[in-house]
Parts: structure tokens; sequence; C-alpha cells
């Protein structure tokens, strides 16, 4: 009985709790003009939004840029075919919403929705004409996003990226997916005008594409981001700054009881993609949180690409191997082509920004530092938007004596800022010295941490298989 009891009191109490008139600060996301959170959304942040805007500052006095390498990332694309078979379950919430303010009168008297956004949940429809079999297909912005980052770069490089084709001069590059498929296209149009990419050849890999896309040809890799149980991006999940987070955005939209982690989530998936197919208009879930709201699940996002493909797992550093020695290989050539460019995926981008060591923080993120993080260096919203870019030019500067040749190094059309080179201008010498082990790296045996131990899990495995065959058939 008396267990009994202290159930009932612990069933009111959590009751109470989620029944409180109080959520959160006061906030509207369809009359705020400024939605600084939308420059918060990862890896689905919008290019437009997280580019720079001072390119024109790079321009060298006395420096001719001679040769350009490029990695893209895939412009704005679809979701998965998972995200949008869940469409359905959205339009329940959203129904769920208008039924707590409108019938149930479970609004809090303070964080509750605006009319605007309100109004804004309540007519949401899912694009109908969005199906399954269009997963992760680029989306018009994505084109435009890839077309005007050609045009951006070419005004700032006419010389290396010219407006005419000339196919010595040019290397592309693209894994075999739609989204870089038509990423390519775009960019092309973007150099040379419109169906032009019908006559530029592009090079696709023969084989196992271990230069664009390393992480599916590693065991390891693949080992370490299965392991879910016990990560910091889990321990941040679960712990009571996140369950706080989650009950107060119930308690924004009239529920009464904490919503599980995974609505919360498809909510602010929707919101973000929504965002960054219509960079002009509102998504309607993005009013569902709070500006404060959205930085905790932002830095969630951020552990989790930590551990994925950032400085939480030592593998992450050796993974991108051929990328890196390709680049260095093509900026110290003497020979055409002029301009390489690649396109693939944001696994890559991160995993080589992490390889050159870049944006690294002083600081571990972990779980327990999200107080302490504010003003991290890791911030995927920056570092890997749609379509970011990493782009490294060489320059022939004879005015500086013994030192001529230089490296600019760019992301997402932003000098990269690199403790030993001058706001991003590196001596090239300095470049090969702090790279030279990837420069003479045999990659083969060294991209999965060594080809011994790729080699030795396959067998592993088909040893297994083996033994599980004969154990069957005996």
């Amino acid at each position: 009985m008396k267990v009994l009891w202290i159930t009932v009191i612990l069933a009111l109490s959590q009751y109470e709790a989620y029944a409180s008139s109080e959520c959160c600060e006061e906030y509207c996301f369809g009359t705020d003009k400024s939605r600084p959170q939308t420059l918060r959304f990862t890896s689905k942040t919008a290019y437009t939004l997280a580019k720079g805007n001072d390119i024109e500052r790079n321009i060298l006095p006395n420096c001719s840029p001679t040769k350009m390498w490029t990695l893209t990332r895939h412009g704005t694309r679809l979701p998965s075919a998972k995200t949008i078979g869940k469409a359905g379950h959205l339009e329940e919430m959203r129904d769920k919403i208008v039924n707590n303010y409108k019938v149930l009168k479970t609004k809090p008297d303070t964080g509750a929705l605006c009319a605007e956004d309100f109004f804004s949940i309540k007519t949401w429809k899912f694009n109908s004409s969005i199906t399954p079999e269009m997963e992760n297909m680029l989306t018009p912005q994505g084109w435009e996003d890839l077309k005007l980052l050609a045009k951006t770069y070419q005004r700032q490089y006419p010389n290396i990226l010219t407006k005419d084709y000339r196919p010595q001069n040019y290397l592309f590059r693209r894994t075999e997916t739609q989204r870089t498929e038509e990423s390519f296209k775009a960019y092309v149009e973007g150099l040379f005008g419109t169906n032009v990419w019908q006559t530029v050849h592009v090079s696709q890999p023969d084989g196992n594409d271990t230069l664009l896309r390393p992480y599916d040809y590693c065991p390891k890799w693949e080992e370490n981001n299965s392991q879910k149980e016990g990560t910091e991006y889990m321990i941040f999940q679960n712990s009571a700054l996140m369950n706080k987070t989650v009950a107060d955005v119930s308690t924004r939209l009239g529920f009464q009881y904490a919503l599980d982690f995974k609505d919360i989530e498809l909510m602010w998936d929707m919101c973000r993609y929504e965002q960054a197919w219509n960079v002009d208009r509102t998504s309607a879930w993005c009013g569902a949180f709070t500006q404060a709201q959205l930085k905790v699940l932002e830095y969630y996002d951020d552990l989790r690409y930590y551990k994925k493909s950032g400085y939480g797992a030592e593998i992450n550093s050796k993974l991108p191997c051929e990328i890196i020695k390709d680049m260095l290989f093509h900026l110290n050539s003497k020979t055409q082509p002029n301009a390489v460019t690649n396109f693939a995926h944001s696994t890559l981008i991160q995993t080589m920004i992490t390889a050159l060591g870049w944006y690294q923080d002083n600081e571990t993120l972990t779980a327990s530092n999200y107080g302490s993080m504010g003003d991290r260096n890791w911030r995927i919203s920056k570092i890997d938007p749609f379509a970011s870019n990493l782009v490294a030019i060489k320059y022939d500067c004879p005015a500086d004596g013994v030192d001529t040749e230089k490296v600019l190094f760019l992301l997402n059309q932003n000098a990269v800022s690199l403790s030993w080179c001058s706001v991003g201008l590196c001596d090239w010498s300095a470049v090969m010295k702090r790279y030279n082990d990837f420069y003479h790296a045999n990659c083969t045996e060294t991209f999965c941490q060594s080809g011994a131990s790729s080699i030795s899990y396959i067998a592993s495995m088909v040893s297994l298989l083996v033994a599980a065959i004969v154990y069957l058939i005996y």
C-alpha cells in the first residue's frame, strides 16, 4: 500500500510539472526578422546564410593564382526515405497541437506559441509530391547553391576558372549519387552556361571509391559509428538539460506530458529542411522552438558529428588520406589541369578538416561541458552547411623573395585562420612540411588505420560465416 501511494504521489508531481502554466521565454519565430537560430542548423544550414560575404578581400597584390583545388559537398537535398515516411506522423502532431490549444486549452501562460507561429503549424501540410523514392535528391535551391558558388569563384579567379571549357584545364569528379551528379551539372552551368555539362567530362570511380567515399570501405569506421551506447551525444540526449528542453518544448506546444525525443527531433528536422529549401520563407516547425532550445539541439548534433567524423575518434583523422594527398599533389604539380573540383558528401568534408587539424578546440566536446562551449570552433553550422566547400588556391608571389609559392585555404568563402599562416595565406613550404606524412603516405595501408587491420577484420568475418555454414550443415 505504501509503495502504491508513493507511485501515485510521483505520478501527480510529474503531472503537475508538465501541467505548469509556464514554459520558457516568450519568442515568436514568425515575427522575428533576424532569426539568428537559422545559422545554427548544423549540416542542414542553408549555404546562403552560412557562407562568407567578403571573398573579394582575398585578392593578393603582386601574386598570381596558378592552381585551384576544391572539395564541395552537394547542395540542399530532400530528406531520407525514413524521414519522408514520417510526414504523416508530423501531421498527426500538428492536429494534436491544435487540439491542445483550441479544445483542451492547455497552452502555457508564458512561452506559448504566438498567433503567427500557431497559425503556421495549424495550416502546415507536407508537400505530397515528395515521395520516399525521391530521397536525398537535390532540390531547386541546391541547384542554385552550386550554380552561384561556381559564378562566385569564377569571378574571383577568372584566369583559372575560364568561361570557355577546355578539357585540359579542368578535372571534375563526383560520387555515384543523384545529388552529386546534379550538383556537378549546376556548378558547370554556373561556369560555362546552360546545358554545357553535357559536353563536360566528369570522372567517376572505377571500382571502390576510396578517394571520395573512403568511409564506405573502412570496417573500423563503421564499427565506431555503430556504437551508440555510452557515447557523449547519447549521454547528452539523456541529460537533465535535454530532458528539460524536451519538456519545455512539449509544454510550449500544449502537451501535459513530455514528448518522445524522436518527436522533437522530427520537428527540428522538418524545420531545418524546409528553411533550407526556401530561405526567404519561414518553416512552420521552426516556430515550435525558442532560440535557447535550438542551441541545445545544435550542441547535440555537434557532439554526434564530433564522434562520427570529427576529433571524437582517431580513425577520422586517417580516413581522408587519399583526398588530402590528391590536393597536395595537384597543388605541387606544374602541369595541367589548373582546376580540380570534387563533388562529395558531408563526412568527407568533416574528416578532411579533422585530418588537417582545423577548427579543433582546446577542450574536448563532452556531454557535461555544454555551458563552456558556446564559442566552440567545432560548430558544424559554420563548417559544413549544405554546399560546404573547401578550396585551396596556389599562388605565385615573385616579390616575396625566397618563399614565392603560397597557398590560400578557404572554407565556405572564408579564409581559414591558421596559427602557422598569415590570415589563411600559407607558405607552400610550410604546407608541405606540415602535411608531409600525407604527401608520402601509402593510403591503401593507412586510411583505415592499417590495411592489415581492415583485411584481418574482413577475414575474421568470413571465417565466422564459414564456421556458421559448416555448423548448420553438420
